[in-house]
């Protein structure tokens, strides 16, 4: 079994909200090497479904492209694209019915820029799960001023056209929101 980076974070809660079903195209946005959702998904969008790995780090890719290899998971696809730059992921538009930002966005410097390549490419009624940290676990974790505050970021997916979906419990370190993308 592949390790799936979720020491401090319970993904299967967030899955027990959000309904991914057999053919589904999903997206885990800088997965990471542990690919965080990545191998959970794979099983539940089946064979006619895709897991999207998306990282900027081609080396981290690599590993994802292996270990889904080894385990034998045919349907995990790797995406070299920056998640701040809209347009750049080479994923048809609105053609996700999921996506997940599991520990990304308090490390990123245009949150606004990854939410809009999220809306690009999630469809409308489709998820975005965002996981990221509340606390500092010892040497782990971001330095205060890099953690996201929940209030604004709900008020960034607005604007980018997400709405509250749910709040969800990951973990003692980490808050998990839920959102909707709003139908024009």
């Amino acid at each position: 079994m592949t390790h799936s980076g979720t020491a401090l974070i319970d993904p299967s809660k967030i899955l027990d909200k959000i309904q991914i079903n057999a053919g589904a195209r999903v997206a885990d946005f800088g997965c990471g090497r542990t690919g965080h959702v990545v191998y959970l998904l794979s099983p539940l969008v089946g064979e006619k479904g895709v897991v999207y790995a998306v990282d900027i780090m081609k080396d981290v890719l690599e590993s994802i492209k292996s270990q889904a290899l080894s385990a034998g998971f045919s349907n995990i696809q790797t995406v070299w694209s920056d998640v701040e730059s809209v347009g750049a992921a080479a994923i048809p538009d609105e053609s996700l019915d999921a996506g997940f930002f599991m520990n990304v966005f308090f490390m990123l410097k245009n949150r606004d820029r990854a939410l809009g390549e999220a809306a690009r490419l999630i469809k409308p009624d489709g998820y975005l799960a965002v996981v990221d940290w509340v606390k500092k676990v010892g040497p782990l974790g971001p330095q205060e001023i890099q953690m996201v505050d929940q209030d604004e970021f709900v008020k960034l997916a607005a604007k980018a056209g997400f709405e509250p979906f749910d709040k969800v419990a990951v973990g003692e370190y980490h808050f998990c929101r839920i959102f909707k993308k709003k139908k024009i």
